[in-house]
């Protein structure tokens, strides 16, 4: 996998399972993956964990899931790796976060252990600076220096700085140990939205090593969708980034791939990549006092979602297709006409039967219960008419 240059922007996700879990993890990553993560990273805390990544990895090949492994090391990865080769090998790629891999007269040579390892296995490395863990000794070191200053910058900023210069140093300090260049990828995790805007802008004007974007500790929700979506939305339309994650906090019991869904979109909606099929839905009004159309919506959205994997397997360009789900007669033929497949149901008052226009032209109008089941039928018979089918 090609991350940087003109390369695609990836998406990642991260497993919430406990790694030694294989059976758990093997399933998560599944998950994520069908729900289209391009990486997935594993915490590797434990002599546990690093003995499941093997057999995680000949699990998921058994089962044709091909979607690379990151470990996510902190603290004592230079010894789960010396300790646990065969979990180096079965990797991707290698998480290191400067702050943690040791303090003191420890650090340099444990840093060199972890990085000594990727070349031996010849492993890319994503070197993670996150301001929750920032090394300690470089940032007062900064603040220091910072106070003897004739005009002294604020706190803020020299904590900004003092990330971009351990990822910085790190980098360099890797390429010194061997490591090339074009197997380095940085990140710098912060949870503010103008924080992370400013990061990266630095690093993007001071290096060439790849981005990985995400606003760490996003938060619940919305309030973690938002924020994301705010921060990464910026630097992706000025090209600043090549992977993303959306990290956000389930809710009890949530759906994980929900950080994936995300990531697509937000990708998706900025033009920067196609995933699946796009649903342009009205927001309703008073002339849509009826739930129908919000119901249908839904129940094309995730009809669309749970028939991509198959789709995308048989046939080419479906992540292009556009789906028009309106409520009236105000705006609903127009969209309808602008998608490439579109439902204009009936607005309050309105005549109970629902036109559908294809590439513009109107081709049936349905009435009666079944409407989102005809409708569901019409969008697979599009796609097998439309879309060239793959080579088996």
């Amino acid at each position: 996998m090609t991350i940087g240059g003109k390369a695609p922007i990836i998406v990642q996700s991260m497993t919430n399972t406990d790694t030694a879990d294989i059976g758990g993890t093997v399933a998560q990553v599944k998950a994520l993956a069908r729900a289209g993560s391009e990486l997935v990273r594993v915490t590797v805390n434990n002599d546990e964990s690093a003995a499941a990544v093997p057999h995680i990895r000949e699990r998921l090949d058994a089962m044709n899931i091909s979607t690379p492994l990151v470990g996510d090391f902190h603290f004592n990865g230079h010894k789960l790796l010396k300790a646990h080769p065969a979990c180096a090998q079965a990797l991707s790629k290698l998480r290191i976060n400067p702050g943690n891999v040791g303090r003191g007269s420890k650090r340099d040579p444990q840093f060199a252990d972890m990085i000594e390892t990727a070349c031996k296995y010849s492993k890319p490395v994503r070197i993670g600076v996150n301001w929750g863990s920032l090394d300690q000794d470089l940032l007062t070191r900064m603040m220091d220096e910072n106070s003897k200053l004739a005009a002294p910058l604020a706190a803020r900023d020299v904590m900004r700085e003092a990330i971009v210069v351990s990822a910085l140093d790190s980098a360099k300090r890797a390429e010194s140990l061997g490591l090339k260049s074009d197997m380095i990828v940085i990140s710098a995790k912060v949870s503010g939205v103008q924080d992370l805007i400013s990061v990266y802008r630095n690093l993007a004007a001071r290096c060439t090593y790849p981005l990985h974007l995400g606003l760490t500790e996003a938060g619940m929700g919305s309030k973690g969708i938002v924020a994301s979506t705010a921060a990464m939305g910026v630097l992706l339309q000025q090209g600043i980034g090549d992977t993303i994650r959306v990290s956000l906090t389930p809710e009890p019991g949530g759906d994980r791939t929900q950080e994936v869904i995300v990531a697509q979109e937000i990708l998706q909606t900025m033009g920067l990549r196609a995933f699946t099929p796009m649903v342009i839905a009205c927001p309703g009004c008073g002339r849509t006092t009826s739930t129908y159309f919000q119901e249908l919506a839904q129940k094309i959205q995730n009809h669309i979602r749970h028939r991509m994997p198959e789709w995308r397997k048989r046939h080419t360009g479906v992540e292009d297709m556009s789906v028009a789900v309106m409520g009236c007669v105000v705006n609903g033929p127009g969209e309808s006409k602008h998608a490439n497949i579109g439902i204009s149901l009936p607005g309050t008052g309105e005549n109970p039967v629902a036109p559908v226009y294809e590439d513009g032209a109107k081709t049936v109008t349905l009435k009666g219960d079944r409407i989102a089941e005809e409708f569901q039928e019409l969008v697979e018979r599009y796609i097998e008419r439309t879309y060239s089918r793959n080579p088996s």
